[in-house]
């Protein structure tokens, strides 16, 4: 593994070295298109936004909100808001027009930074203070957000008559405790609340990065995660700033073709992914094959069997890029299935697990000494426990405390206590058991926790994960009802001709899979009854299944 920036305590001087030292090199490139911009041409567009922040009147602390699908602008405007010593409120392009204006209205932003679909969305922010992320302008139609925005490029012009230099580039190092970043929660739990993050918690991430992943300079990157999300702007794109790296958007919805051909195409160094990509390859393209009566024959003998292995592991790696140290996969909960089958091929993955009040990372392991079914381990300058009486039989609250840990939640000190308390322990709501050897593993979450009819505790992801490696399903969801326990599953039209199924013909299964599932359970937590849906269920950006809706 390569160290390249661990002697730096300073994020901001992290950024300005990467931009110094990649000077000519790309630096972001939005996929399938001619938006392209190197480290020279992203200086130049900081310094001119920075004198467009001056002009308006912004001081350093003052929010700056973000809102816009992946692209190099959205890059170049975050760079922009951090080096000017602003605090980023970066906000999910999903988000509906009534929780971006909520957001807005929470955070005390004095800007948005956005899209022409967001601007539309919106109803309640003043469109004086709304400027286009394509052109760094006022919207058509509207009169001169923040002029400022229409004077900077003059001034630019007269203050670096000659362009701007490398020497040019000089950010004042930050105190690692100011806030840097205001992350409101993509809730999966219900409503969304704004994280503060300090600097030291973007530093500590970054440098976790390069200590554990350390993919070196200059190398290639594709995006496929929200930047908006502290997973994929931890570890798609501060990280690789920090290295000076090529980082590529996908500009389009990010489908598995879409997905495989563009890791075809730029190979990168290392992919971030949430389980649903991966689950989607595997399922729709590696399980059908397995099935094939003649690979069925094949896998019954030991010999040949690795051989097939070999191959599958072969083919896997070459359509994501085939240069790839590992795939990390977190922000949801994983396929045993599939997870299984990756390790029994030896495919380089690992899980990891974190959350947005530690942006993000706590547990991480390398894929070559990752345990089955666990997320990792405490990552440096982070501790972890688990609040149980027996740890590592009996499930409990994932604690930790450490330099990744929030300031709070941004104007709700009642919710701040609840989460940290007097001795700097956060209470994640995740429950979990932990080996000997520190690998923890994700039991459920403390909310979705249900409690049985004699008093057992019941952990409604455990059965899900029983029910999508048992039963022919691409969504499902247990939930209580009175007190019984009930499956909602999800399967689509896709999946079903896959396996020369009809709806009606499914929908006549689901009392044997039910029969098989609980056969697999304790008596306490075994299904009452299983429910067929047609349409997929809500999620957040993340991917996570809104369970709220539902139960």
């Amino acid at each position: 593994m390569h160290q390249e920036i661990t002697n730096e305590t300073s994020l901001l001087k992290l950024v300005e070295n990467a931009i110094r030292k990649a000077w000519e090199r790309e630096a972001f490139t939005d996929y399938g298109t001619n938006e392209s911009y190197t480290y020279h041409d992203v200086a130049r567009e900081i310094k001119q936004m920075h004198i467009a922040f001056e002009l308006a009147g912004l001081q350093k602390g003052d929010r700056i909100a973000l809102c816009d699908k992946n692209s190099s602008r959205w890059a170049i405007s975050f760079l922009s808001i951090l080096t000017y010593g602003a605090v980023a409120v970066p906000i999910l392009y999903d988000f509906s027009g009534e929780q971006i204006d909520n957001i807005f209205a929470h955070s005390e932003a004095k800007l948005m930074i956005c899209s022409k679909s967001v601007y539309d969305r919106s109803r309640n922010i003043d469109r004086q203070c709304m400027v286009n992320i394509s052109t760094f302008r006022s919207f058509p139609g509207v009169s001169p957000a923040l002029c400022a925005f229409a004077d900077a490029e003059k001034v630019m012009a007269e203050r670096y008559p000659e362009g701007i230099r490398k020497e040019d580039i000089s950010f004042e190092s930050e105190n690692p405790e100011d806030m840097a970043l205001l992350s409101y929660t993509s809730g999966s739990t219900g409503k969304s609340k704004g994280v503060m993050l300090p600097y030291r918690s973007l530093w500590s991430n970054v440098l976790f990065a390069d200590e554990r992943l350390g993919i070196g300079f200059f190398s290639r990157i594709l995006s496929l995660l929200p930047m908006a999300h502290m997973y994929g702007f931890s570890f798609e794109f501060m990280y690789e700033v920090c290295l000076g790296c090529h980082i590529h958007y996908l500009t389009k919805v990010p489908s598995p073709n879409i997905i495989l051909e563009a890791l075809a195409k730029v190979r990168p160094a290392i992919i971030i992914a949430v389980p649903l990509i991966i689950e989607k390859v595997v399922k729709g393209r590696i399980f059908p094959m397995l099935q094939k009566r003649k690979i069925r024959h094949i896998l019954k003998m030991p010999i040949l069997r690795e051989l097939v292995y070999r191959a599958i592991r072969k083919r896997l790696i070459n359509a994501f890029g085939g240069e790839f140290y590992e795939i990390i996969i977190g922000g949801a909960s994983f396929s045993r299935e599939v997870e299984e089958f990756l390790k029994r091929i030896k495919f380089p993955f690992t899980v990891g697990y974190g959350m947005t009040e530690c942006g993000p990372i706590i547990c991480y392991e390398d894929w070559k000494k990752f345990a089955i079914g666990s997320c990792g381990k405490e990552v440096p300058r982070m501790e972890v426990k688990i609040q149980s009486k027996d740890p590592e039989s009996i499930p409990g609250e994932i604690i930790c405390r450490g330099t990744n840990v929030m300031l709070g939640y941004y104007k709700n000190e009642e919710a701040t206590r609840e989460a940290i308390d007097a001795d700097g322990w956060l209470h994640t709501g995740d429950l979990a058991t932990i080996d000997s050897e520190g690998n923890v593993f994700i039991r459920g979450r403390k909310k979705n926790m249900i409690l049985g009819a004699s008093g057992q505790n019941i952990y409604p992801e455990e059965i899900e994960d029983k029910i999508m490696a048992l039963a022919l399903v691409d969504e499902c969801l247990v939930v209580q009802r009175g007190e019984k326990l009930t499956a909602l599953m999800y399967v689509s039209d896709t999946t079903l001709e896959q396996h020369g199924m009809t709806r009606d013909m499914y929908n006549a299964s689901l009392e044997q899979y039910r029969r098989r599932i609980n056969a697999n359970l304790p008596r306490f937590a075994t299904l009452s009854s299983m429910e067929s849906r047609t349409k997929e269920f809500e999620k957040t950006p993340k991917k996570n299944i809104k369970r709220f809706l539902y139960e």
